[in-house]
């Protein structure tokens, strides 16, 4: 057993309040591109679509749904890794109290965590939902409106306009997301970030604030982050080998 593995699994053993703090690179292992790593991420190949754009520009709502409905469909096919499932089992062991992720691609709730425990930072992109009141809309239902108009209608109840349920630039994050973000990170002695360079702000500031008072914190992560060098452990490993590795052995004990 490699000398991180057994520090992991001791701090997880010590911990009382676990909170997962959860970006891009756990679901790269789920063939998902991130959007930001130099060279391969994204929005190096095609710029992203700005929130006040989307808004007072037909042109630009109409390319954001042409993107959704010819783009990649890798979010759509992937499924949950190991590391999804060692969360979740870490949750069904009473062992995690939740997880904050700046993911949109619902894999925790597919690796069967409940809605009530996963807070997301940046939205979701499996479905859509109206800007002025809030009804939720499938986008099954809404590309076959697509095919047919290249457009999507305004929202039949109020009239208000549709779109992704994600936070994209130039919009305001969640207000209800980022306080449940704030209460966990309050209550939480050991934050495990994974897969997060941690340089999105302001969803960094929570794993930032656990190591500014003291508590725990950890990172696995494939690259170096901005929190290393105030982390309790940094684990530069793949993260579906090493945390299957440490949740089986919090099981036998």
């Amino acid at each position: 057993m490699s000398k991180n593995l057994e520090t992991l699994i001791a701090l997880l053993n010590e911990a009382q309040q676990l909170v997962f703090f959860t970006g891009a690179g756990l679901s790269t292992e789920s063939g998902i591109p991130d959007f930001r790593s130099p060279g391969t991420g994204l929005w190096n190949k095609i710029k992203p679509i700005d929130f006040s754009d989307f808004v007072n520009s037909e042109d630009a709502r109409a390319e954001s749904w042409r993107r959704k409905f010819t783009g990649d469909r890798a979010m759509t096919t992937a499924e949950p890794n190991s590391g999804h499932l060692a969360i979740a089992e870490l949750i069904a062991m009473n062992r995690c109290s939740g997880v904050i992720t700046q993911n949109v691609d619902n894999l925790h709730q597919q690796s069967g965590v409940d809605e009530t425990h996963i807070v997301e930072l940046h939205g979701n992109a499996t479905y859509a939902a109206c800007l002025s009141c809030g009804q939720r809309y499938e986008l099954a239902e809404l590309e076959s409106q697509y095919q047919q108009n290249q457009c999507i209608d305004p929202c039949p109840l109020c009239g208000g306009l549709i779109k992704t349920a994600t936070i994209s630039f130039g919009q305001a994050m969640p207000e209800e997301a980022m306080q449940r973000a704030a209460e966990l990170t309050s209550q939480c002695d050991l934050m495990i970030v994974l897969g997060s360079s941690l340089t999105v702000y302001p969803a960094a500031a929570f794993p930032e604030h656990v190591a500014q008072r003291g508590d725990k914190l950890v990172i696995i992560n494939q690259q170096p982050t901005g929190l290393d060098s105030v982390a309790d452990l940094v684990i530069n490993e793949s993260i579906g080998s090493i945390l299957p590795s440490a949740v089986a052995a919090l099981a036998t004990n």
